[in-house]
């Protein structure tokens, strides 16, 4: 019997989060001895951040399962295409459809907290006029993102956060990975960033084998790591 070598995992985090979000799931996965890479997502826009992950995970030797949190979803959604990822691993994340911007996804379901507490900014774009940028109000931070998570970590996530380009809410997906790889999915059930009936919907409509924590908040990757570790290893074991 043939062994398929054993998959890179590549972790993008989401909005208003970094790579450092994942700290706790890097360290179980490590110590399954699996290989982990977690790059920066630029947030700058779905199609150029899709780029940018797909040139990651084809850079990598062998095969490789994206794991996307929260926007990370609809980036692993395009990025999947690429001809070495073998599995998508969603967790509390959108799962688009070709076509599908996360504003239409969203709308077809009640409009969760983090709507009506997005801060809004500006950043310089090179030849052209400023572009908009959100993060989560900073009192409202605990509360939406990480209602699980010790508030005196809360207190620091909620300062460093990483806005997301307001532009990647109507930029549409131009491919959908899980219509030809395989996809599971960790839904949040306690989600106030992400309503949980969308994470559910995309989640069923890829065919996503489906785990799913009660109370777990947006952040689960941060307060529940073990479980999102024991998911993504599920997707490795069956991807080797």
């Amino acid at each position: 019997m043939v062994t398929k070598p054993a998959p890179t995992v590549v972790l993008v985090h989401g909005a208003f989060a970094d790579a450092a979000s994942w700290s706790g799931v890097i360290a179980e996965l490590q110590e399954h001895d699996v290989a982990v890479v977690a790059p920066p997502n630029p947030l700058r826009g779905l199609a150029s951040d899709a780029a940018y992950i797909a040139s990651v995970a084809s850079q990598i030797d062998g095969p490789v399962v994206l794991v996307g949190h929260s926007y990370g979803g609809a980036l692993i959604t395009v990025a999947g295409t690429t001809q070495n990822v073998v599995g998508l691993v969603y967790v509390a994340a959108y799962a688009l459809e070709e076509g599908e911007s996360l504003g239409e996804l969203q709308d077809r379901f009640p409009l969760s907290a983090l709507v009506s507490n997005l801060k809004e900014a500006t950043y310089p774009v090179q030849g052209a006029e400023p572009a908009v940028e959100v993060t989560i109000a900073a009192e409202a931070f605990p509360a939406i993102f990480a209602a699980d998570v010790p508030a005196d970590v809360t207190k620091v996530l909620a300062v460093a956060q990483r806005p997301l380009a307001a532009g990647a809410f109507e930029e549409t997906a131009s491919a959908a990975a899980w219509k030809t790889k395989p996809a599971w999915a960790l839904i949040a059930g306690a989600d106030q960033a992400i309503n949980p009936e969308v994470e559910r919907f995309g989640a069923q409509r890829a065919g996503a084998t489906t785990v799913e924590i009660d109370g777990a908040s947006h952040a689960v990757a941060v307060s529940q790591p073990k479980a999102v570790a024991q998911l993504i290893l599920d997707a490795v074991r069956a991807t080797s």
